[in-house]
């Protein structure tokens, strides 16, 4: 198995961030779960990819060709793909992934977990999407999606589709334990 994370380029202000992801990239790596990941050596995402190495696991790092420069492409890892642009990147990151966890990051974070979130609803997968609420980094998001639900643009059933938790290991037993709903992913009137 392996779970594509989503998290930042950046260490963000405070090191709870770091350890976080430095935590869960080992827990991934002891339980011999994969990690996809960005591919760079920069902010959360190498401290995640350092963590899940250092453990003995296996990292696949996906980085458009523009941006090995910014990211630094990490070259210690299990394999890196190079690929032309953030479209073949995010799609080989889901092809490659039997599961995605969001971690802290900012917009490019947030636009990939609302994206792998929206394909689970569309039906164009059928895996398990995870938002980890690290030291409530996610909560106000959360009552705004739950506000969202209340105002009539996304159906409940949708908005249960996106697991939250704080706990990283709880995150990990409901990823690698999904099973998929049968025909819960489909739109719905009121859900564009």
């Amino acid at each position: 198995m392996r779970i594509c994370v989503y998290l930042g380029s950046s260490p963000g202000a405070d090191p709870v961030y770091a350890q976080a992801a430095h935590d869960f990239g080992t827990m991934l790596a002891r339980r011999g779960i994969g990690l996809v990941y960005g591919g760079g050596t920069v902010g959360l995402m190498g401290v995640i990819a350092d963590a899940a190495c250092a453990a003995g696991g296996e990292v696949i790092g996906v980085i458009p060709e523009a941006l090995r420069a910014r990211e630094h492409d990490h070259q210690g890892i299990s394999q890196l793909h190079v690929v032309k642009t953030m479209h073949e990147r995010k799609a080989m990151m889901a092809d490659l992934a039997d599961g995605f966890v969001t971690l802290p990051g900012g917009i490019g974070t947030f636009e990939e977990m609302f994206e792998a979130w929206c394909w689970s609803q569309l039906g164009y997968h059928n895996k398990p999407v995870g938002l980890l609420d690290v030291n409530g980094f996610y909560t106000r998001l959360g009552a705004f999606i739950d506000d969202v639900v209340t105002q009539g643009f996304l159906q409940p059933r949708h908005r249960a589709m996106l697991i939250v938790e704080r706990d990283p290991t709880t995150m990990i037993d409901r990823i690698a334990g999904f099973v998929p709903p049968a025909n819960e992913h489909w739109l719905g009137e009121g859900d564009r």
